[in-house]
């Protein structure tokens, strides 16, 4: 591309010249493009260490004039293509010119003019640029999909060109960010480097600058790190790693943050150079910082901002600022922080108007509002369009006054009216029957100090006359700057609430610097609503706040009585009600209290909305993720402000003891509640790091003592005394005991602390912390901390699970990490259940992450010791439906590691019942088995069908019998144990009995091999077939095919005898018998049984029970010869698909083979399984008992280690073999 002309003093270091002619000189970078070797590195590296922008195109085109050794460079390529553009243009439409012209200087001038003439031009037709690189943008998201093995759903961001530090040398390549995982490719001199990373998985994410890696970043996972560099602007690729990966950390901390993936724009034909998605994300990024600095809603969406000026009468000036437009706000911030700034809500504006342009008035926009104040922005750009928009959302705003009572027309939205002071209410009169909730209870209309404050004589003294000053102080600031929502916000407003707001005024103060009041005035009557929906429920939520209303602040009068536990419990149940996800918390109790102590209880309700969901996030979910991250914020600017005491603290481990009680109750837990109540004041006027100044302030003043401590103890003594004693002079109420301090004082009293020299003293000390960076804090705390809660909860489940696995524990790790990373896969790549039924916060860690059979395909494939080949899907399938304990169609980790553990750990007989149970319902689904459900018929006794693992233990008997003495005996049992439980029910059960019973209930009831259920002619031909494929990749792979062969043979003769005894009623030919004896016998005995069908009769006579071995050399041939009908055809007449098993591996049998047992050739012929022929599970283990082989191959012991490994590193780099072609493809400049 062209380059605005700049000097070069030494034309040929690290550069090569490839073409020439007397005005230009078209140059290669040394190492770049054919023979490089080792100087391409050596160049990489220096450009590395001495250039740290790293700007360096590989190709670029230098102007020169006849002997002067200054060179001038006009454009840069990064392929030689077009910077053989640039040189052609050059050669044809300058050459000629140039050659006119007789002093150098003017040559130089006139390119250099040329060159700046080119780029000006290609600004302005920018948009036909753009066009081409949506194309671009395009191709690179479709190279990253190929590369990487991504499929559809993953959605690109952005891509970058910057080096991977792979040990000391940086390869050169491109950075692919999307949504759920960093991706870098290279290839360069030959060699081959991928890496992915998913966002889930990075614990730090840091940009520094040091020798060896200038100006780099530094992403961190729990195994290693990763290194980035030469980025053409670090600052925005950074930036957009910091959403990704917050994106991220929310996945894994809710299901919010999946929605908000879901919510992102899908790619469309309109992308240009920047992603439709990087605008997305900015766009957020934007909204965050204008909803945290106005303190709006979650919903609220910022439409777009602009420089302008605004007039403030009280200093008769115009302040530089900008205005920002949203769906339901017009706001101002001044330039100079604290100077002014202004929340206009538009449901509050009457009149938008353009006012005459001047001189001195430039552009201006006259607002006013239905409270008569009118407020004049001028030097506004593209004033018209601004005005359209404005007016395009006043006509959507909502008219609030349509609900009322009494309103008989709904107005027009475009001349909305003026609202009352206060938000509607719900009726008058006396509480009806059956309500929670009415206008008619005290604490509806005021705050409970007021209601026990006004029987109280009026104090004279100095301390209200103080108070009285206060007042007027606010009243004349309301005159001067205004009152309500629309009042101007200056660094006057901030040093009257430093000096402590006056109790009249405290719950309307809180209200509007909170933001709450804008919420409370566009929700009327939801309060309301929410308390009749809320109250009665009994949940976890409303079990603890029970628990907890006593413990809120008894020392204070207002909570010793029914009036203010009414209160707070209703509050706090709503607040539960609503927001299911947090609940309730400890702590909430007490921050509730104090809110209703000011305000009406629709006020407090909304005021504990605002701290919960955006004034403290994420402090009181189930894990205080928030508190927790403010907490290590903490101990930075600890580190940072107060490093000797860090250093001590650290060992003592002090910081994180007593940070979390200071965060999670802002001091009103561990200070006396009137002092305490000055730093909400403050809290809810400048936010978070008002508790962050103060705590590093209560260090400081203790930080003497605090290095003279030997322990842990000491030190929190010494900080709860002083604390304790942190006292507000200036209060009117009565003090009030502060229960920490009655508990902690000594004999001799510490001195006593004012609250506002501790605050006074914050400011001046800590003053300069700033929100920004505080954010930018807290961003890299919360990686740590949502990491260190995952691994937490990683440590959980593995304790709960390590006595019901044989894995290791570090085994058992290892397959959560796989697990896990499934589950997050699957809930951001579109599976078919949504993410919040996947993952349920408040489950416990063993059950919370779950997958669908397809991720536990994956899984099974990867790590399961029995390889199936093209039969492993179909095995897997049925192992997860065996595991689906409650058939919602997704399994938890305790499931997958009981599946697994069986096929690893277990015995012999483990093994084969679970493959037994693999080949019955509901494992085998009828598509599988059509038979299925008749032969579960036939097997129950019961007209009833039901499914054979809830059959009663005495089903199993007759199942397991075939004789029809033993079924008689065994019906007479069950008789005599009916009897004996009638006997037991007519005697007078106690608890105890009941007890009992419940613990027999849940004890967990241990399977026998006698429980299975007997197994018919199509589920076991399914049976064969599965082991067929088990063998096929085995090194003993002909000498198991011959064992299967003999065993199946065997199998299917049993089944044949078992239908002709159950169907003719014989007296006691037991089966097992059948299985253990010699064969003769067998034949002498089955062929002595009364009748029987012909078919059977002939098949048995033609069995000849002979256990020949394969030959050495055996071929097809001569394992043909052997059988008179092959085992193979039959198998294959049944369900068995020919193309499982390969031609020459021929079921070996013995005599009339299993052909003959069920019907000799006619089964060839299509003949469906006998539905009468049925074994059971003790059959096929003592069938499998007697081929060595088969024993062998069930009691091998597996690694699941190295397939852990494997699946990790795929894990890791799952992405398609690329070609040669898709080389040259990712340099992306070709």
């Amino acid at each position: 591309m062209w380059i605005t002309p700049e000097e070069v003093l030494l034309a040929n270091a690290l550069w090569v010249s490839e073409r020439a002619n007397p005005f230009f000189i078209l140059q290669r970078r040394k190492g770049h493009g054919k023979g490089g070797g080792i100087t391409g590195l050596l160049v990489g590296t220096l450009d590395v260490v001495l250039d740290s922008s790293a700007r360096v195109a590989p190709y670029r085109i230098l102007h020169q004039t006849g002997d002067s050794q200054l060179f001038w460079s006009i454009a840069c390529g990064s392929s030689r293509k077009e910077i053989t553009e640039h040189w052609e243009w050059l050669e044809t439409n300058l050459l000629q010119t140039l050659s006119i012209f007789d002093n150098d200087d003017d040559i130089t001038t006139f390119v250099k003019g040329k060159i700046q003439g080119i780029i000006a031009e290609e600004n302005k037709s920018r948009q036909a640029q753009e066009d081409e690189d949506c194309g671009k943008f395009r191709e690179a998201e479709l190279k990253m999909r190929k590369l990487f093995g991504m499929p559809e759903e993953e959605k690109l961001v952005n891509y970058y060109s910057c080096s991977y530090w792979k040990g000391r040398v940086p390869r050169q390549g491109w950075l692919y960010l999307s949504v759920n995982h960093l991706c870098f490719y290279s290839f360069l001199l030959g060699k081959e480097v991928t890496l992915v990373v998913q966002w889930t998985d990075v614990t730090q994410l840091d940009k520094n600058a040091t020798l060896v890696f200038p100006e780099s970043v530094r992403v961190s996972t729990r195994d290693t790190e990763h290194y980035f560099s030469m980025f053409l602007n670090i600052n925005d690729t950074f930036k957009l790693m910091e959403q990704l990966a917050n994106i991220a950390m929310r996945q894994l901390l809710d299901n919010e943050g999946f929605a908000a993936d879901r919510m992102l724009p899908k790619p469309c034909k309109t992308l240009k150079n920047v992603s439709a998605l990087k605008r997305d994300l900015d766009a957020r990024a934007k909204n965050e910082r204008y909803r945290a600095l106005f303190r709006l809603t979650q919903d609220e969406r910022l439409d777009g901002h602009t420089d302008c000026t605004l007039w403030t009468p009280f200093a008769k000036m115009h302040v530089v600022g900008q205005m920002f437009v949203s769906n339901n706000y017009i706001c101002f911030a001044s330039r100079e922080e604290d100077l002014c700034q202004l929340i206009i809500p538009l449901r509050e504006v009457s009149i938008v108007e353009k006012a005459d342009s001047s001189s001195v008035l430039p552009s201006p926009l006259s607002i006013s509002t239905k409270n008569k104040m009118t407020f004049l922005f001028a030097n506004l750009k593209d004033r018209d369009f601004l005005v359209q928009r404005i007016s395009d959302f006043l006509q959507r705003t909502p008219d609030r006054l349509c609900g009322l009572a009494g309103q008989s027309e709904t107005p027009s939205p475009s001349t909305p009216t003026s609202l009352p002071p206060t938000p509607p209410v719900l009726g008058t009169g006396e509480l009806p029957l059956g309500r929670h909730y009415s206008s008619s209870l005290p604490t509806a209309k005021q705050g409970l100090l007021s209601i026990y404050q006004k029987d109280q004589a009026e104090d004279l003294g100095p301390k209200a006359t103080k108070e009285k000053m206060k007042e007027e102080s606010w009243n004349i600031h309301f005159f001067e700057f205004g009152r309500g929502v629309c009042m101007y916000r200056t660094s006057k407003t901030r040093d009257l609430v430093l000096k402590g707001i006056p109790e009249s005024l405290r719950g309307e103060l809180w209200l509007l610097f909170s933001g709450a009041q804008n919420e409370m005035a566009t929700h009327p009557g939801y309060y309301a609503e929410l308390v009749e929906q809320a109250m009665g429920r009994c949940t976890l939520a409303t079990e603890e706040i029970e628990r907890d209303l006593h413990r809120s602040m008894p020392e204070h009068h207002a909570f010793q009585n029914e009036m203010g536990i009414a209160a707070l419990r209703r509050v706090l149940t709503a607040y539960a009600y609503r927001n299911p996800g947090i609940g309730y918390c400890q702590a909430m109790n007490i921050v509730t209290s104090v809110l209703l102590l000011y305000c009406t209880e629709e006020e407090a309700f909304w005021l504990l909305v605002a701290l919960c969901e955006r004034m403290l996030p994420d402090y009181y979910n189930t894990r205080v993720v928030g508190a927790l991250v403010d907490q290590g914020v903490f101990e930075e600017l600890t580190r940072e402000c107060l490093p000797l005491l860090y250093e001590h603290m650290q060992d003592l481990g002090v910081i994180s003891t007593i940070s979390l009680s200071w965060f999670l109750t802002l001091f009103l837990s561990v200070m006396p509640f009137d002092s305490a109540v000055l730093l909400v004041d403050c809290f809810f006027y400048e936010g978070i790091k008002v508790i962050f100044q103060v705590s590093l302030a209560v260090l400081h003043a203790n930080m003497e003592q605090l290095l003279d401590c030997t322990d842990e103890g000491e030190a929190m003594t010494i900080l709860g005394r002083y604390l304790d004693n942190v006292v507000n002079k200036q209060t009117v109420a009565a003090p009030i005991p502060h229960l920490h301090a009655l508990l902690t004082s000594g004999d001799e009293p510490p001195p006593e602390i004012d609250v506002f020299e501790l605050i006074k003293t914050s400011y001046e000390k800590f003053g300069s912390l700033r929100a920004d960076v505080i954010e930018q804090m807290r961003f890299k705390q919360r990686l740590k901390v949502i990491q260190s809660l995952e691994d937490t909860a990683k440590r959980s489940v593995v304790r709960a699970i390590m006595t019901e696995s044989a894995f290791a524990i570090e085994e058992l790790e290892e397959l959560y990490v796989l697990f896990k990373a499934k589950h997050i896969m699957s809930c951001y790549w579109g599976a078919s259940s949504t993410p919040a039924e996947r993952h349920d916060p408040s489950l416990p860690y063993l059950e919370q992450y779950r997958i669908d059979s397809g991720q536990f395909g994956q899984l099974f494939s990867a790590l399961s010791p029995w390889s199936c080949g093209m039969h492993t899907a179909t095995l897997s399938a049925r192992l997860f439906r065996l595991l689906d304990s409650n058939k919602d169609s997704l399994i938890n980790f305790k499931e997958f590691v009981t599946g697994l553990s069986g096929m690893y750990h277990g015995d012999m007989t483990e093994k084969l019942k679970l493959l037994y149970k693999l080949h019955l319902p509901p494992a085998l689904c009828p598509e599988e088995a059509e038979s299925a459900l008749e032969a579960t018929q036939f097997f129950t006794d019961d007209d009833t069908p039901q499914d054979p693992p809830s059959l009663s233990h005495l089903d199993f008997l007759v199942q397991e019998v075939t004789s029809g003495e033993e079924v008689k005996e065994a019906k007479e049992a069950g008789e005599a144990g009916g009897d004996s439980e009638d006997k037991k029910e007519e005697k007078v059960k106690d608890y105890k009995y009941y007890l009992r019973m419940w613990a027999k209930e849940k004890e967990p009831k241990k399977e026998t091999i006698k429980d299975l259920p007997r197994m018919n002619q199509e589920q076991f031909i399914e049976l064969c077939k599965t082991l067929y494929n088990m063998f096929s990749e085995d090194p003993l792979e002909q000498e198991l095919y011959h064992a299967i062969a003999t065993v199946a043979s065997l199998l299917l003769r049993i089944g044949e005898v078992g239908k002709k005894f159950t169907n003719n009623g014989s007296k006691k030919p037991e089966l097992q018998a059948l299985v253990a004896e010699d064969v003769p016998q067998q034949e002498k005995e089955d062929s002595s049984g009364e009748g029987g069908q012909s078919l059977v009769s002939k098949a048995l006579a033609e069995a000849q029970l002979e256990n020949p071995t394969p030959p050495a050399n055996g071929s097809d041939e001569e394992a043909k010869d052997d059988t008179s009908i092959s085992s193979y055809s039959v198998v294959s007449a049944g369900s068995l698909q020919c193309e499982d098993i390969a031609d020459d591996t021929v079921l070996i049998g013995c005599g009339g083979g299993i052909g003959g047992a069920i019907g000799g050739n006619d089964c060839r012929r299509g003949s469906a399984p006998d539905a009468d022929w049925s074994i059971s599970f003790e059959q096929v283990l003592a069938s499998l008992l007697t081929e060595p082989a088969l024993v062998n191959y069930f009691e091998k012991k597996h690694d699941i280690t190295s397939k852990m490994a494997a699946c990790k590193a795929q894990r890791a780099v799952e992405r398609q073999i690329s070609s040669s072609s898709d080389h040259e493809l990712a340099q992306l400049s070709t």
